[in-house]
């Protein structure tokens, strides 16, 4: 099944859904190290301590942008359903038919909005292992286990790129210098009480320019094994490491985790066993940044849910990097008049933006954001992830990442929140902390 025969795509002006076919087959013996294993340059990834799913090729993709781009997604991928054969005997998140999704944070950017089915998924979950294939009836005619793990590994060989040396990375400045970033952050303070805001966050780039290509799947397997607490992803180009879970739908429960306030891990004091206790967790600054993202999340939630569990208290979330105050939110959701759960695309539709990547509230700070930024964030701190059949699937924020722009370039974004009392040259050194995690799996740090 090559990739050029088989893809079929729809533009934002031309959504129309394609009849596929999807077959699910247990992976038998599967090894422990499956997906990390499975990691190509060219594959698609969302993992998670070695569970996720790994996809390789296109059956079907949609691109869309604007105000309408996650309601022409969800459009699209309801047209797809409702036309395929599915055969799935796993039925549990990730198995069947499956598509990976990567989203614009702003409906100004430029940056094109996708939806992509895979040819072939391995999936793996506390449970098991899964192989799926998709692709036209004709192809998957009389379609037997042995020929779909043949396809894989045939897939994983054209999904990966040759072997080179890895080079040696430069960092140059992005659309937003340092000296800019500081002086956007001291005019966003100035700004607050006459635009009646209480947060904003503002993000900043970098270029990472390699003597060589880069290899994606080495950047992924960098990140999989530092932070294996994160959800990492890869999707066409786009690769990170996301502390920050947007949303999980699962037989109509969703749930998310919120991160705002942060520490890095490097300003420790050796000698001070509860530094992030006090500098963090007590710290009413950061508690009050937290707080404001918590009441974002579930002022959207509020809605479509009932049963909401939401902390009193935040945790402190350890990372290699960074320390956040983390809380996790949970709600059974409300089915709509046709008795219908919303889906994980749903529900990342309403949740987007978040106070821990606009700011507070959402709609004022997107405004000021647009005017102090100076950049098209693309997909940075947009949705992420995938979204199965049934509904359920995973849409992390796109965090801790870049986008390959071209074989030899990446562009790494960072973001920090920015409240009443923020120090500017404080909250640069935290955009530097926050790439980290890209700068070591490129090799930088």
């Amino acid at each position: 099944m090559s990739a050029e025969s088989s893809v079929l795509s729809a533009s934002a002006h031309q959504a129309s859904a394609p009849s596929l076919s999807s077959i699910t087959f247990e992976y038998l013996d599967a090894p422990q190290t499956l997906l990390g294993d499975s990691l190509r340059h060219r594959s698609m990834v969302w993992t998670r301590n070695g569970h996720g799913l790994v996809g390789f090729g296109t059956a079907a993709r949609l691109h869309t942008h604007g105000e309408e781009r996650f309601a022409r997604a969800r459009a699209w991928f309801a047209q797809v359903i409702e036309a395929a054969d599915i055969i799935d005997p796993i039925n549990r998140p990730g198995s069947g038919l499956v598509s990976f999704g990567s989203f614009a944070f702003s409906f100004t950017s430029v940056f094109e909005s996708r939806m992509i089915i895979p040819q072939l998924v391995v999936g793996r979950d506390e449970q098991g292992a899964w192989i799926t294939v998709t692709g036209t009836a004709e192809e998957l005619r009389d379609l037997t286990y042995e020929q779909a793990l043949a396809r894989v590994n045939a897939a994983m060989e054209d999904a990966a790129i040759a072997a080179t040396d890895p080079g040696t990375i430069k960092l140059t400045s992005g659309q937003l210098t340092a000296g800019s970033y500081v002086e956007a952050v001291r005019k966003a303070l100035g700004h607050f009480e006459e635009r009646g805001i209480s947060k904003l966050v503002l993000a900043r780039d970098v270029l990472a320019h390699s003597t060589s290509p880069i290899d994606l799947s080495a950047v992924v397997h960098a990140l999989t094994e530092r932070y294996a607490d994160c959800w990492t992803y890869s999707v066409d180009g786009l690769v990170g490491a996301t502390p920050e879970m947007l949303v999980r739908v699962t037989d109509g429960l969703a749930e998310a985790r919120v991160l705002a306030g942060t520490l890095d891990r490097a300003a420790a004091g050796a000698a001070d066993p509860e530094f992030a206790q006090h500098r963090l967790f007590e710290d009413p600054k950061q508690r009050n940044e937290h707080q404001l993202a918590i009441d974002s999340l579930t002022d959207s939630l509020n809605p479509i849910s009932h049963g909401m569990s939401a902390p009193k208290e935040p945790f402190i979330l350890q990372l290699p990097n960074v320390w956040h105050l983390a809380s996790d939110v949970r709600a059974q959701l409300r089915a709509d008049a046709t008795g219908a759960l919303p889906s994980a695309l749903d529900v990342a539709e309403i949740f987007h933006p978040t106070a821990a990547v606009c700011g507070t509230p959402t709609k004022k700070a997107g405004v000021l954001l647009r005017e102090l930024e100076g950049l098209d964030r693309g997909p940075y701190a947009g949705p992420v992830g995938w979204v199965d059949s049934r509904g359920d699937g995973e849409f992390g924020i796109a965090l801790r990442g870049g986008i390959l722009e071209d074989e030899k370039l990446m562009r790494l974004y960072a973001g920090c929140g920015i409240v009443p009392g923020s120090v500017p040259e404080d909250e640069l050194a935290e955009s530097w902390a926050k790439m980290r995690p890209m700068r070591q799996a490129l090799g930088a740090e």
